[in-house]
Order: structure tokens, then sequence, then C-alpha cells
């Protein structure tokens, strides 16, 4: 029995969106891209399986600590993934928003975030609610509210971990589409969108007013600047007002990153991070982000780099909930020994994200871009 195709139109809108990122200047793709996004998002697992307590804990039978005695506390640093993947996206949004009319921004944005996220949160939904799982969902209501990823603001229970980052993205896109994209996005704007974003993030911090801090989101907004600030590198070249808001970007950033995530010395606590290894991770994270600008790694042109860039999202939105349940069917269910689960697990995590994407992603996402902008094709 054969698949059903999609029409032409579609079928090419589908081809279109797993394309690699393509330079402004029309040169070799940024494949490259691809393969840090993917690099982040084993970070990410690696913290959420095998360098924290909390639920994770229940899968194992023991904490992660006793199973990787070794590689517990380097696994404690994958949660700095998520500050990487906030830098690739302040240079991708930059390079995406470029000369891109609002509607078309907000479709694109929507129809890239919106349809895998709605299958995790159904298969979440489902697979919790198994009653051999053990796991608790969250109540129907507020499974609803999930569907909006708007479920922090509103005070619900999330239904993906994951799903904070998301709501960090959304502001972000906001910012951007609001004082970069409605006006047109030019080097002298964009610019001025990060000095008055960088200047917003301290001011916040000194001022303690929750509004501002909720919109300014001071403890990440530093990453998407710097992103912004590799892009104008990337498409303008060497310039000191393009480095120096790299620069001050990393320098405010790392203090957020340091005071979100360093305790002194406590058996209490899982792990123990060093704010040196901190400071330089998230270095090693610009240091990518900006030989990709360079063009320093135009070699990475793998074309199954793309692939692997397309199964990043989904594989971060389902990766921790329904890793919780695999790692307990294998390692306590089956006694596969730890290191061989922690294995499959990424296996069978990357290989549902593939499902996803193709089955959700190459399916839904041109059909929703395509509705919400029906002109986009003709510009």
């Amino acid at each position: 029995m054969t698949a059903p195709t999609l029409p032409r139109p579609l079928r090419k809108a589908a081809a279109a969106e797993i394309k690699p990122l393509q330079s402004p200047h029309g040169g070799s793709r940024l494949r490259a891209l691809d393969a840090l996004r993917l690099i982040a998002a084993l970070m990410v697992a690696l913290y959420h399986y095998g360098g924290r307590d909390g639920d994770v804990s229940r899968a194992w039978g023991t904490s992660p600590r006793h199973e990787f005695p070794t590689l517990s506390d380097a696994f404690a640093y994958g949660c700095l993934g998520v500050e990487i993947f906030f830098v690739i996206s302040g240079f991708v949004i930059c390079m995406s928003g470029w000369g891109r009319p609002l509607r078309s921004f907000v479709a694109s944005r929507a129809a890239r975030l919106y349809p895998a996220y709605w299958a995790a949160i159904v298969l979440v939904t489902v697979a919790f609610a198994l009653p051999w799982v053990g796991y608790k969902t969250v109540s129907f209501s507020d499974t609803l509210v999930n569907l909006t990823m708007l479920q922090q603001p509103a005070g619900a229970q999330r239904v993906l971990g994951v799903c904070w980052t998301l709501w960090a993205e959304l502001r972000f896109y906001a910012l951007f589409a609001l004082f970069v994209v409605l006006p047109g996005a030019t080097r002298r704007r964009v610019l001025m969108f990060c000095a008055v974003w960088t200047l917003a993030t301290v001011v916040t911090t000194a001022s303690h007013v929750e509004f501002l801090r909720v919109v300014v989101m001071p403890e990440y907004s530093s990453f998407f600047i710097g992103g912004i600030g590799l892009y104008l590198v990337h498409r303008f070249g060497n310039d000191l007002l393009h480095w120096g808001v790299v620069a001050v970007s990393f320098l405010v950033g790392q203090h957020y990153a340091v005071a979100g995530l360093w305790h002194v010395p406590n058996p209490h606590y899982f792990s123990y991070r060093s704010p040196y290894v901190i400071v330089a991770v998230v270095a090693l994270g610009y240091a990518a982000v900006a030989a990709v600008a360079l063009g320093k790694l135009s070699w990475m042109n793998w074309r199954w780099l793309t692939l692997a860039g397309a199964l990043t999202y989904p594989f971060y939105l389902v990766h921790e909930h329904l890793g919780w349940v695999v790692i307990g069917a294998l390692h306590r269910g089956l006694g596969i020994p730890s290191y061989a689960t922690l294995g499959l697990t990424l296996a069978l995590m990357l290989g549902l994200a593939w499902l996803l994407h193709r089955g959700v992603e190459r399916r839904l996402t041109p059909a929703l871009r395509r509705s919400l902008d029906p002109g986009g094709a003709r510009r």
C-alpha cells in the first residue's frame, strides 16, 4: 500500500521547510547550524537523563548519580544547551526575519512551532494516562491551555517540562517582530534594538519590577542578542559595533548563567557546577556560532545534517517525559544496563522525532503556513 502524496504546491512547501539555512550572500548553506542545534539538544537530553534528580530518578529506580558515577557531574552542564539554543535562535530569527513582511514572519514562526508541539502534547498526555506508566498528567483544563503555548503566563501546569523555553522564544519573537520586522529590518535598526534590549536587561534586574522581568527576560535576553550580533557579523562582515554587541552580550549573559546555575558546594544538591566551567561552556557555544558566522565551518556541508537539524525540535519536545517512560521500561523492566539504556533511549527518541517530522511537520507545517499567509508564495 503506497503512502498518500501531497498536492504539488504542498510538496514544494514541505521540501522548502527542511532546507538547510541559507546564507544571505547566496553561498554555502549553513548546515553547521543544524549540527549545533542537534548538539545542543543532545546536551539537554543528557542533562535530563543523567544530570539531575527528580522524576528521572523514578525512571532509573535510583539517583542518576549512582547510575553514572563518573559522568553525572558532566551531564549536569548539559542544561547550558538551552543558552546555546538561544544564541542560535537569535542568529536564525534575525536571518529569517530580514526583509520579510510581518504576516509572513508570524506565519513562518507559528507553522514551525505548533504542529510538532501539538503532537507532543497529545503523545505525552496519552502516555501518562496509561495506568502502568506511573506519572501524572495535568488536568484536562490545563492540557487545553497548553495547546496555546501560553500556559506559564496563564498559571496552568505544563504538559511538557521543556516548554518554558518556548515561552522565552515566543517573547523574543514578539519583541523582534514589533521592533524590527514591522518597521523593516536594517543594520541600524537591529543595532539599536540590541542596544536598547541590553540596557533594559540590566535596568530590569535593578528595578525588580515583575512586568519588566516578564517582558525583557533578563536571564536569557543576552543570548538572543548575542546571536543577533553574530548574524550581523555574518551578513555585513567584521565591524567593531557588531563584535561589540556580541562581546557585551557574552559578558552579561555569562553572569546570568553563573547566577542561575552556580551554588557553593553542598551535599544536599545533586551536582556542583564550577563557575569557570559554566563560563567556558557558554563561551564555546558563542565560539561555535561565531565560526558559522565567519564561514569557518562551511566545510560541514553534509546533506544528512539537514535532517539532523529538522529532527532537533521534535526530539527536544518529546525526549524528557517520554524518555522517563522508556528508561523505566528498558532499565527497570528489562534489566538493560545504564549506559546501554541511555544510548537506546536517545536513539528511540530520535526515531520518534523522525516519525513526528515525517508524519506531522512535513504535512501540517506547510499547510498551516499557507493558511496563515495565503499570499506568501506570491511574494
